[in-house]
Parts: C-alpha cells; sequence; structure tokens
C-alpha cells in the first residue's frame, strides 16, 4: 500500500474512474485519468480481485486531455471529466451507458441513442448545495467523500448563484450541516439553510431581495421572503418549495421532456406517472390522457404539484410511498412514466408494476447502473427494450440521465 505503482489505463468507467492493469494482475480503478493513460497511481484500498488507487502522476498523457478550468478539480468529488473536452466527454458517457446496460442489464447491443448535449456545458445549474466544514466553510466532499474541500469558486451554477454566494456573510451556527442555493423566474433566489435541530437558528441580516428558508427534523421555518420559487420548462411555470425536488438544469429538462412526450402516446385513456414529483412531466402528459393518475412519496412536492396541475381535472394524486400505494392499484393503463430517486425502483413496486402489465414503459433514470438492473427485470417479464436516449443533464461530471422506452410483447 501506499507505493506508487506504474498502471496502463484502457477503459473509462461509470462513476467517473478509469479501469486499468496492475502489474500483479489485478484491475485498478482511478479517478481524473484518460483512456490509454499511463500513470503512477497510490494504491489506497485493496481486495483479492481489484484496487482503488490514487493519481500520482500522469507518464503518458492522452492527446484528450486539457487543462481543466476549475483550480479544484481532482481534489473537489464535484466534477470528474474536466480534463477532457465537451465532446469527449460526451462519447465517454455514451460508452458508459452502452458498458452497462449489457454488462449489468445482459442487452446484447442495447439500442443507446447518440447522447443529446448541454447547450451550456459550464453555469447550467439553478441550484447548488454547500456542505460546511468543522470551520464553517462552504465546501464540497473530497472525491473520497471522507472530508469538505473548501472551496471559493466553482464552475457548474448559473451567475446569479455566484455572485449571491460570494456576497454572502454567514455565521457559523451549532448543528448547520448544508447551505443551498437556487434561482428561478426572473432572477428570483433562495438560500436553504439545513441543519440538525431548530434550537439555534441564525440571526438573518439579509439587504439583498432574497428568500432564506431553514429545513430541520422539526420542520421547515421561513426566516426572510417566501417558501418557494417559480422556475420556468418549456413555457409553463412551476412552483418549487424549499423542500421539494425540481431539475437543476432547465435547459436539459426541456429536452427531456420533448423525448419522454416522444415515447408516450399522443392520446389514451389512463396513464401512470410514479415519483411524479411536483408535476414537472404531469402538465406536458395531463392533456394527452383521459385520466392520470400520479404517485409521490414527498408532501412537499405533493402540495407543489396540487398548486402546479390546479387547472386540471383529469389528474388523481397519491401522496404516500411507491411500495405502499402501487400494490393496491387496480385499473387497465396505456402507459406508465417512471422517475425514480437514484436508487431505481425498489423489488415491491417493481413486482407490482410488472403485474399491471402496461404495454408501454417510459423509464427516466439519473442512474445508470441501477436503470441496467430495473432493465433486466423488465426484460425478463417479458418486455422489450425499443430504445434508450441518454441527456447530458451535469456536464463535467459522470452523472448521466437516460430516457427509456420499454414495450410489453404479447
Amino acid at each position: 500500500m501506499n507505493v506508487p505503482v506504474e498502471v496502463h489505463f484502457d477503459k473509462q468507467i461509470f462513476g467517473g474512474e478509469c479501469k486499468g492493469v496492475m502489474p500483479d494482475g489485478r484491475t485498478v480503478f482511478t479517478p481524473f485519468v484518460l483512456t490509454g493513460e499511463i500513470a503512477k497511481v497510490i494504491p489506497y484500498f485493496e481486495k483479492k480481485g481489484y484496487v482503488k488507487a490514487e493519481l500520482g502522476s500522469l507518464i503518458k498523457k492522452s492527446s484528450d486531455r486539457i487543462e481543466p478550468v476549475c483550480e479544484y478539480f481532482a481534489t473537489c468529488g464535484g466534477c470528474h471529466y474536466q480534463n477532457t473536452d465537451y465532446q469527449n466527454q460526451l462519447r465517454i458517457k455514451t460508452s458508459i451507458v452502452i458498458d452497462q446496460l449489457s454488462r449489468i442489464g445482459g442487452i446484447k447491443n442495447p439500442p443507446v441513442r447518440e447522447m443529446v448535449s448541454s447547450s451550456n456545458p459550464f453555469n447550467y445549474r439553478n441550484s447548488i448545495q454547500f456542505q460546511i466544514n468543522s470551520e464553517g466553510k462552504f465546501g464540497f466532499f473530497h472525491h473520497s467523500g471522507k472530508y469538505v474541500v473548501p472551496v471559493n469558486n466553482c464552475h457548474l451554477p448559473l451567475p446569479g448563484i455566484l455572485q449571491l454566494w460570494k456576497q454572502m456573510d454567514l455565521e457559523r451556527f451549532p448543528g448547520l450541516k448544508r447551505v443551498q442555493f437556487r434561482e428561478g423566474l426572473d432572477g428570483d433566489q433562495m438560500i436553504i439553510l439545513e441543519s440538525e435541530d431548530m434550537d439555534n437558528l441564525p440571526e438573518i441580516e439579509v439587504d439583498i431581495p432574497v428568500s432564506v428558508v431553514h429545513i430541520s427534523s422539526a420542520g421547515t421555518i421561513v426566516m426572510v421572503g417566501d417558501d418557494h420559487l417559480l422556475f420556468e420548462v418549456g413555457q409553463k411555470i412551476f412552483k418549487v418549495s424549499a423542500g421539494s425536488f425540481f431539475q437543476v438544469n432547465s435547459n436539459q429538462a426541456e429536452k427531456m421532456i420533448n423525448q419522454v412526450l416522444k415515447f408516450i402516446p399522443e392520446s389514451g385513456s389512463d396513464f401512470l406517472e410514479l415519483y411524479c414529483g411536483v408535476g414537472l412531466f404531469t402538465s406536458f402528459i395531463a392533456p394527452r390522457f383521459r385520466q392520470v393518475i400520479a404517485i409521490e412519496e414527498s408532501e412537499s412536492a405533493c402540495a407543489d404539484f396540487a398548486i402546479n396541475l390546479d387547472a386540471f381535472e383529469n389528474i388523481s394524486l397519491y401522496v404516500g410511498s411507491m411500495n405502499n400505494v402501487l400494490p393496491g392499484l387496480k385499473g387497465k393503463f396505456d402507459c406508465v412514466l417512471l422517475d425514480p430517486p437514484r436508487a431505481g425502483i425498489d423489488e415491491w413496486s417493481l413486482a407490482a408494476l410488472i403485474d399491471l402489465k402496461i404495454p408501454i414503459i417510459v423509464y427516466v433514470s439519473c442512474d445508470v447502473a441501477t436503470l441496467a438492473r430495473d432493465i433486466k427485470k423488465f426484460v425478463a417479464a417479458g418486455y422489450q427494450l425499443d430504445e434508450v436516449v441518454p441527456i447530458d443533464m451535469f456536464p463535467q461530471t459522470y452523472h448521466i440521465e437516460c430516457v427509456v422506452k420499454l414495450s410489453l410483447h404479447h
């Protein structure tokens, strides 16, 4: 351990690492290395079959390597591909989708389309969350996940968020864990403070128009301004409360919605939507169907959903966890859309979904490994994988969003 070893790297893999072979034949995984590079690496974690190692120094560089724009790249764990140009990032990510679907999903020649690129490879995030270290400094987790790297710049959020963050002077208070910045319609901004308890609320002095909300296990308190922002996607406006999830890349979210709309029927009787959130997809889908049944666990998202879809009479919203609600559902649906969290769909819900025998499944995924695992189960239950469209929602990072269409074989 901790002795530098020379390794030839041959393949980018999911999670931002590159794969190589140790002199003793074991596989080694190292972040911030590109395919074809030879590097001295320092092993820090060893198992019988594989090794994880830090990058020490590069001996032979790839012609695809460029200078990262960010001084924190390779210590901060937020970005993984700033060392290569944007077109190559897209190629890497597309190859990873194909690899995961064939290796984990068992799909031969998976029907993966070209990745939908982002018009802004930088400064695209409408929200960003900082960890707070023990000295009260803002930062992101080190790529090992073990500690927080303090930063005073970041190239991913919208310029307005950067400006707000640089203006902010936050006195550290006990229990403060995270600070999130969001920017919505017309440049409206929100600061969300997350801490363990409500007892030590900080004093807040604000001389700029911004909402400040404190979230803890005891609930949500609005300290200044509103409890929500408005976001615009595809010419529709969405109310998003401090505690609700919303897509962080609004431009790419619109492309993702358009892809979902291509995969679902032009019209139909009954539509099922799982993990509907604040109703981003629902508002575009509802006009096409006689009835929409939507399920969401987050109470905050459901409250937003009720307002965002107030104009529709044909929607029933079920509030509760998927594995509680879905097994009790009866009826015939033309199509189902699911957009689960990173962990994918749990096995109880997946079994209940398969029992409904819905002819078309549209699966929106933010984790290609759990997507591949779930697709394997759908295929085993008689579904065919028709098309996979990867969308680059998170340039510079290893994260990949996919929109997938499956259809039931009779």
